[in-house]
Formats: C-alpha cells, sequence, structure tokens
C-alpha cells in the first residue's frame, strides 16, 4: 500500500477522496439539497449493496476463469457456458432433493468433473499455440449452450433460497428521519448478504491456498513464467488440467449462486463471460485480489449506472476497461512483463 501511495499519489488521493465520499454517504444523514441531486438515500443504499452483491458474484466467476488466462495465456470462451450449466445443475438438485446446499456441492464436483474430461483434457493440450485454443472452446460453448437449451428450454429458472435465508434483514443505516425525529433504517435480502460473505470466504481461501501451500507456488510460478516452471521439471501439463477443473468447478458454483438470487436462462453465458473478461482486464491476469477489486469496480458501476445513468450504464463498465488500459494496460494488480 505504501509502495503504491509513493508511486502514485495523485491517483491515490482521487481513491481516497472517492472512498471517503461513500462513507460518508452511506453513514451520514443527507441533507436535503444533497438528495435533490442524488435521490433518496434509500436508492442510493439499495444501488450500493447490489453492486457489492452482484460483484461477489463476479468474483466467483471470474476468479477461476482469471487463473486459467493468467497460467495458460489463453482464454476460455467456455467459461461462461459452465456457469450456466452449474446454474442448471444446481436448479435440478435443489428441486428433486429440496436441499440447497447439497446443489452447490454438486455443481462443484460435476462441473469440475466436466472441466477435468472436457477443456481441461484438450485444450492444454493446445497450450503452445496462440490461436487454436481459442476456437476449441468457442465449439465447446456452443454445443453446451444446444445442448442446454435442449434440456431446459428457454424458460427462466429461479433457485429457491432456503426459508431461513428468505425475507429481508435490517441493517443499522438510516435511511431517511420521520417528522417526529424516528429514524428509518434499510432493510435489505438477508439471502445476498450471505451470498456476499460467502464470497468473501471463497476468496481468502483462495488466497491462502495459492500463497501457503505448494499447489499454489506452482500455479504463480506458472502465471509468471510457465516456460522456466517446466524447465524446472514440473509437468505443467498436469497443472494446467488442475486448474482447468478448479475453474471449472467454481463457475458452477458461481451459477448456483446466480440462480438463487437471479434466474437462469439462456443468454447468461455471454453475459458472464464479458463480465470474466472485463473483470480479468481491469484487475489483471492472474490475481486473485484483482479479480476482487475487478469485480467490486464492474459491480457498482454497473448499479450505480443502471439507477442513475440507464441509458449509459453498459458504457460506464467499458469505459472504466478503456481508462484502466489506458494507464495500467496490465491492470490493477497485473505485473508488468
Amino acid at each position: 500500500m505504501r509502495s503504491f501511495i509513493n508511486r502514485q499519489p495523485i491517483w491515490s488521493l482521487i481513491i481516497f477522496i472517492v472512498l471517503a465520499f461513500f462513507v460518508w454517504a452511506i453513514f451520514a444523514a443527507w441533507p436535503p439539497g444533497f438528495e435533490d441531486v442524488f435521490g433518496k438515500k434509500k436508492v442510493f443504499l439499495n444501488a450500493f449493496f447490489n453492486g457489492i452483491t452482484l460483484g461477489a458474484l463476479y468474483f466467483l466467476v471470474a476468479s477461476g476463469f482469471t487463473l486459467i488466462f493468467g497460467l495458460m495465456k489463453n482464454v476460455n470462451l467456455a467459461h461462461g457456458s459452465l456457469y450456466m450449466l452449474g446454474g442448471y445443475i444446481g436448479y435440478g438438485v435443489a428441486v428433486t432433493t429440496r436441499w440447497g446446499l447439497l446443489s452447490f456441492v454438486v455443481a462443484l464436483l460435476l462441473l469440475g468433473l466436466l472441466g477435468l474430461v472436457l477443456p481441461g483434457g484438450v485444450v492444454p493440450r493446445l497450450g503452445g499455440e496462440d490461436l487454436r485454443p481459442k476456437p476449441v472452446t468457442i465449439g465447446i460453448s456452443i454445443v453446451l449452450a444446444d445442448l442446454m437449451l435442449w434440456i431446459w428450454g428457454g424458460n427462466f429458472y429461479q433457485i429457491l433460497a432456503p426459508e431461513w435465508l428468505s425475507g429481508p434483514v435490517k441493517l443499522p443505516l438510516v435511511t431517511a428521519l420521520k417528522s417526529n425525529g424516528e429514524a428509518v433504517y434499510l432493510t435489505y435480502p438477508i439471502v445476498r448478504l450471505v451470498i456476499f460473505l460467502g464470497a468473501v470466504v471463497v476468496g481468502v481461501l483462495m488466497w491462502l491456498a495459492l500463497n501457503r501451500t505448494r499447489v499454489g507456488m506452482l500455479i504463480r510460478a506458472g502465471v509468471d513464467d510457465r516456460d522456466m516452471l517446466s524447465a524446472t521439471g514440473v509437468r505443467i501439463q498436469r497443472v494446467f488440467v488442475l486448474v482447468f477443473a478448479f475453474g471449472a468447478g467454481l463457475a458452477g458454483i458461481a451459477g448456483v449462486v446466480g440462480g438463487t438470487f437471479q434466474s437462469m436462462a439462456p443468454g447468461e453465458d455471454t453475459r458472464f463471460l464479458l463480465a470474466s473478461l472485463v473483470v480479468v482486464i481491469v484487475g489483471g491476469m492472474g490475481s486473485i485480489p484483482g479479480a476482487a477489486v475487478g469485480a467490486l469496480i464492474i459491480g457498482l458501476a454497473e448499479q450505480f449506472g443502471s439507477v442513475y445513468f440507464p441509458t449509459y450504464a453498459v458504457v460506464l463498465t467499458f469505459l472504466i476497461m478503456v481508462v484502466v488500459l489506458a494507464f495500467r494496460p496490465q491492470g490493477l494488480f497485473g505485473r508488468t512483463r
């Protein structure tokens, strides 16, 4: 942090001002003139928490994607289809067993196995090529999308959350004051808060696994210089397959999460593939902290854009990506090669 402040004092000041504004806007009582510009505080807080929880979902999808991208230097264009397949599988397990938590385990195992057998068994063999893996993953994506359309049709599916996660919870954030001086507190769906906490736990466990285990050391070394890692005698092919399987399993878990507070339908695969690409570009290739920060930025940008700039919400997301590419092409947490 100190090195970043010393190297980028202007950007550090801008980030500090933005964070200070958000802290004030969340916890302080808004003056009447401020609400005339930004609308009601309740709308602002809902957009803020929606952006955080959407960012948590983007992180779950993009974290495995960024490891594959960073290690193999190739984009897995079937990642969005793996996400959607995980959501459909989670829906089927939840409806059949009436046990929502089991759907996470089944989606992780089945998608991890699929990533091990299908893309994990084919794409790493093309690891030395620059172009051939991309059409291969596109073909896998098209086949999976057609199979899902054939099996589940074009309907919308949503996984019902357990009863203990249904309903809102009152947060200690004041949205307004009544005429008698009584405070009105924000209520927010508890399932979204649990999803955010779950994403934080997954992110911490991934960081620990990458920085405190031998397998994580090999993955980080492969992200930095896979040719040198291969020259040391490490079977880089096995590392490729392991990361592919792990990324696919994580995409399956993200599909179950996405099907819980959103819905599953044709087209979601393309949406989340594009979101993962943007998150990786903003955060930095192969960086888990970068994926977390990038997902948070993109999630907040989408939600605040849809509230305050509905016509230009999509433009705002890609504008952030363009600005990052202009000033830091390797991403916020990426390393210069």
